[in-house]
C-alpha cells in the first residue's frame, strides 16, 4: 500500500470510530497519523527500511503495528472487525452538511438507517422528526443538506475558488462599516483544492454586516447566524462562513480563521507554555486580561515568532523554524523570468507563436519555450518531425523581430507512450532546444509497470524535464500510482528537472514531493502549460505549490538568470 492508501485507511477508521462512539482522543490519533503519512514525502515501506515507523510524527507503537500489517498483507484485522460492527455505508451520510457522527449514530441505532438513500427516504416520509433531538425543521434541513451535497462536488480547484473569494472580498470591502476584509482558511493557505470559503472582516457594526451577508441575493439558505459568525449556502451549493471582530482584534481573527487546525493547535500550545490562552480575539492572561492584535505580525511577535506566511501553516515544522529564525526565503511570482512549457496554434493552443512571445515579453519574461505536443496524443495538429522543421523557421523569424528582449526556445512536450517509448526518435529530440516528456495516457497501469515506463524515459539523455509527473487532474482524477521514491532517485541521478505544473487543474508535482525533490537538490521548474497568452498568468498557482513546499528561488530554474538557464541546457547536451 502507498502512503495515500494508508492515510485513507486511517481516516476511514477515525470516521467509523466516531460513529461508534469512541473517545475523541483515539479518533484524533488516527487522523493525525493519516496526515503525517500524506506529507511524509517518502513511501512508508521505504521509510521503515532505514528508520522505525514510530519516528514519524503522530505514529505511536499501536498505529505503527497497523501500518506494518497493512504493508505486509494489504489488510488490517482491526478495520475488518470495525467494519463488521459499523456499516461502512454510514460514511456517506457524514458528507451531508451539518450531520456529524452523533447524528449518524442516532439514525443508525434508532432508525436502522445505513445509507444516504435510506436517510433521504426516511426524511421524505417524515420518519426522522420522531427521533430524539429531531423535529420537522431538522428533518427539512437534512433534505436540504442532501440536495446541496448532490449539487456540488466535494471540493473545487484553486482556480475556481480564488475568483469567487476575491469577488466576496470586493463585496465586503464595499460595505459601509467594513474597515478590513480578507479571505482565510484553506484558500488563503493556497491548498490545491478548497471545500468551503472562510471570510473575515473588521467592522464596528457587526449586526448590519451580518444582515447584509445573510441577505445577499446569491444566498440559498442561512446555515447559522450569530453576532460574530454566520454561515450561508449559495445557490451553487458552496458554503461560506464570515467572522467579524473589531479592528483591534483583526490580526488575531485572521490568524485563527486561516488555520490550519494543526498549526493553530501548535500555536495554542506555545501560548499556554508562555502563560497565555490564544483565541480569535487575541491573547488572554491568567487574570483575564485580553491583549488585542490588529495585525498577524504583532501576534506572532508576541509569541516570540517570526511571522509565518499562510502557505507554511500546516504544522510541518514551521513553528520550530520561526522560533529558530530559520524560515525559508520563499519564492515570489515576480522572480519567475522564464516559461518553459507552452503551446501554440501549431498544436492545441489558441495563440500564435508571435502572440505568445509578445505576451511573455509584456509580463517581463526573458525566456519562452514553445513546446507544442507531439503527434501520437491525438491532439489536433500534434507535430511530427517534419512539422518541427517548419515551426523552427517561424520561431527564428519571431525571434528576429523581437530582438534580444526575450529568448525563444523550440521544444516539444513529447508523449510517453504506453510501452514507455517516446513519440519522437532521439535524432529529432537532439535538434530541439528543450524536451519535456509527459504522461497523458494509460495512467491506470499497475504501479510497477507505469513506474518503469517513466524511469525508462528518464534514462533518455535527450529528456530535460518531466512534465506534470503524476498526470493528475483536480479535483476528481487521481494521478498515476507511481513509486515516487524511484522517480526522485532517477531524477537526481540523471540531472533531470521535475515540473510543478501551474495549471490549477494539475498543480503537479504536488507540495509533498516538491519539497522532497528540493531537499534532494533536484531542480524544479514552474510552468503554466499555457494554451493561450492569458494562461501565462497562472504562474502564481505554481508558485503557491513551491511556497507550500518550502522551496527557495535558487531551486527553481524559471527564477534563474537567462545565462544560468542556457548553461544548464548546454550541460544537458543542448546547443
Amino acid at each position: 500500500m502507498n502512503n495515500v492508501e494508508l492515510a485513507q485507511t486511517f481516516e476511514k477508521i477515525a470516521d467509523l470510530l466516531e460513529i461508534k462512539g469512541e473517545v475523541i482522543y483515539i479518533t484524533l490519533a488516527y487522523r493525525r497519523a493519516a496526515e503525517s503519512l500524506r506529507i511524509l514525502g517518502q513511501e512508508a515501506d521505504t521509510y521503515r527500511a532505514t528508520q522505525p515507523l514510530t519516528s514519524i510524527p503522530g505514529i505511536g507503537k499501536a498505529i505503527a503495528e497497523k501500518i506494518t500489517e497493512l504493508l505486509d498483507t494489504g489488510k488490517l484485522g482491526f478495520l475488518e472487525k470495525l467494519e463488521a460492527e459499523v456499516p461502512v455505508s454510514l460514511l456517506e451520510i457524514l458528507e451531508v452538511p451539518d450531520v456529524g457522527p452523533k447524528k449518524v449514530a442516532l439514525f443508525w441505532k434508532q432508525a436502522s438507517i445505513t445509507s444516504l438513500n435510506e436517510l433521504e427516504i426516511a426524511a421524505q416520509e417524515r420518519q426522522l422528526r420522531s427521533l430524539p433531538g429531531m423535529g420537522e425543521k431538522s428533518e427539512q434541513r437534512i433534505l436540504e443538506g442532501i440536495a446541496a451535497l448532490r449539487r456540488r462536488s466535494h471540493r473545487m480547484t484553486l482556480g475556481v475558488a480564488r475568483p469567487i473569494g476575491l469577488r466576496w472580498i470586493e463585496w465586503l470591502r464595499a460595505q459601509p462599516c467594513v474597515l478590513q476584509a480578507e479571505f482565510a482558511g484553506s484558500l488563503r493557505r493556497w491548498r490545491s483544492t478548497i471545500g468551503d470559503l472562510d471570510l473575515v472582516a473588521a467592522c464596528e457594526d457587526p449586526s448590519a454586516l451580518m444582515a447584509a451577508f445573510t441577505g445577499h441575493p446569491d444566498v440559498e439558505r442561512v446555515l447559522g447566524q450569530g453576532e460574530n459568525k454566520s454561515s450561508i449556502e449559495l445557490k451553487s451549493g458552496l458554503k461560506l462562513q464570515l467572522w467579524i471582530q473589531p479592528a483591534a482584534n483583526f490580526g488575531s481573527l485572521l490568524q485563527y480563521a486561516t488555520g490550519s487546525k494543526e498549526h493553530n493547535v501548535r500555536l495554542r500550545e506555545l501560548a499556554l507554555k508562555q502563560g497565555w490562552s490564544l483565541s480569535e480575539r487575541g491573547l488572554t492572561s491568567p487574570d483575564g486580561k485580553l491583549v488585542s492584535y490588529p495585525d498577524e505580525e504583532s501576534l506572532y511577535q508576541a509569541l516570540g515568532l517570526l511571522w509565518i506566511t499562510p502557505e507554511l501553516r500546516e504544522d510541518r515544522g514551521e513553528i520550530q523554524a520561526a522560533l529558530a529564525g530559520k524560515l525559508p526565503a520563499l519564492l515570489h511570482t515576480s522572480a519567475l523570468k522564464a516559461e518553459l512549457h507552452s503551446h501554440t496554434t501549431w498544436s492545441d493552443g489558441v495563440s500564435s507563436i508571435r502572440e505568445m512571445a509578445e505576451a511573455a515579453r509584456q509580463r517581463g519574461l526573458k525566456v519562452l519555450a514553445i513546446t507544442d505536443h507531439s503527434a501520437s496524443l491525438g491532439i489536433a495538429g500534434g507535430l511530427k518531425a517534419e512539422d518541427l522543421l517548419k515551426q523552427r523557421v517561424e520561431i527564428d523569424q519571431v525571434q528576429k523581430e523581437l530582438g534580444s528582449d526575450i529568448l525563444l526556445l523550440q521544444g516539444s512536450e513529447v508523449e510517453i507512450k504506453a510501452d514507455g517509448t517516446l513519440d519522437h526518435p532521439d535524432e529529432v529530440l537532439a535538434r530541439l532546444d528543450i524536451v519535456i516528456a509527459s504522461l497523458h495516457v494509460s495512467l491506470r497501469q499497475p504501479r510497477k509497470e507505469i513506474t518503469e515506463r517513466l524511469l525508462k524515459v528518464m534514462r533518455n539523455p535527450h529528456v530535460d524535464i518531466i512534465g506534470h509527473p503524476s498526470g493528475r487532474l483536480l479535483p476528481n482524477r487521481e494521478g498515476a500510482d507511481l513509486d515516487m521514491d524511484a522517480v526522485l532517485t532517477s531524477a537526481k541521478e540523471h540531472g533531470l528537472a521535475l515540473e510543478i505544473n501551474a495549471n490549477p487543474a494539475r498543480l503537479d508535482l504536488d507540495e509533498v514531493y516538491a519539497r522532497r525533490a528540493a531537499e534532494m537538490g533536484i531542480p524544479l521548474t514552474i510552468n503554466t502549460d499555457a494554451h493561450s497568452s492569458t494562461d501565462l498568468d497562472l504562474r502564481e498557482y505554481g508558485v503557491s505549490v513551491a511556497r507550500r513546499a518550502w522551496v527557495e528561488p535558487e531551486g527553481v530554474i524559471n527564477a534563474w538568470p537567462v545565462e544560468k538557464i542556457t548553461v544548464w541546457l548546454k550541460s544537458r547536451g543542448r546547443k
